[in-house]
């Protein structure tokens, strides 16, 4: 039987007309994925663990947060506390308030919300200033993936706006198990990260990474995939979030 001209046409358009722009499907893969991950219980819950020698605390009450960094320094025993809100951030020695300078306040403020950032991806993909875009569906290791990049808006961007990421959700699990990303401060540079060691603790997906960089020194991140494929990352380190308690 022959199918004709117009039938072939009205099928090719109505194809057309279902698939969903790569915004739209960017969004509904990470969606997929911060359910699956335990996402809606972050923004109600305290979240303790510890990263290398400091202790993290995530406290979130739907758009009101909360982070903390607590170290102590062994040789004076103090606590030095760093608390980070909606408002700013303060830093306390032994329960007294430190005054900082705009310039530490800002760094210490990006340092305590990058730990917690990462270890509580990808819930935060869905923050106003995220851009997302999807790439490709590809195979990495035998595994099929969604990949989706994700850039941000100057406003509330935060100073670090201009960075690229790139994020492999599992096509049949939704699991976050790879990402990559570049930045423009201290000179610049890229990293590739493979997820381990996944666990759930109170219903919230926790994992830990290997962390990567390119040989060639290379800051395209949508090509990180293929050059993990071919074995040209070198292993700087692991990073490991420890002694994870959570609290809905």
């Amino acid at each position: 039987m022959r199918v004709s001209s117009i039938g072939i046409l009205i099928f090719l358009l109505a194809f057309i007309a279902c698939q969903k722009p790569p915004e739209d499907l960017a969004q509904s893969v990470i969606n997929r994925a911060i359910s699956v991950q335990g996402g809606p219980a972050i923004n109600h819950s305290t979240i303790d663990f510890d990263f290398r020698d400091r202790h993290y605390r995530s406290i979130r009450d739907g758009g009101n947060f909360q982070y903390e960094r607590l170290l102590i320094v062994d040789s004076t025993s103090q606590n030095m506390l760093d608390v980070l809100t909606n408002k700013g951030l303060t830093r306390y020695i032994n329960d007294t308030v430190v005054q900082l300078s705009s310039k530490d306040s800002a760094a210490y403020s990006n340092s305590v919300n990058s730990v917690i950032y990462y270890a509580l991806l990808p819930f935060f993909l869905n923050d106003p200033a995220v851009q997302k875009t999807y790439l490709d569906s590809v195979t990495i290791m035998g595994q099929p993936y969604h990949k989706i990049k994700v850039t941000f808006g100057q406003d509330k961007g935060g100073k670090d706006f201009e960075d690229e990421y790139v994020y492999w959700i599992h096509r049949k699990n939704y699991a976050m198990d790879y990402l990559a990303y570049n930045y423009q401060t201290d000179g610049g540079g890229a990293r590739f990260r493979q997820a381990y060691n996944p666990r759930t603790i109170a219903g919230i997906r926790f994992v830990d990474y290997y962390n990567f960089e390119p040989l060639n020194g290379s800051l395209d991140v949508e090509e990180f995939d293929r050059l993990f494929g071919q074995d040209s990352m070198k292993l700087l380190s692991e990073i490991n979030t420890e002694n994870i308690e959570v609290n809905n």
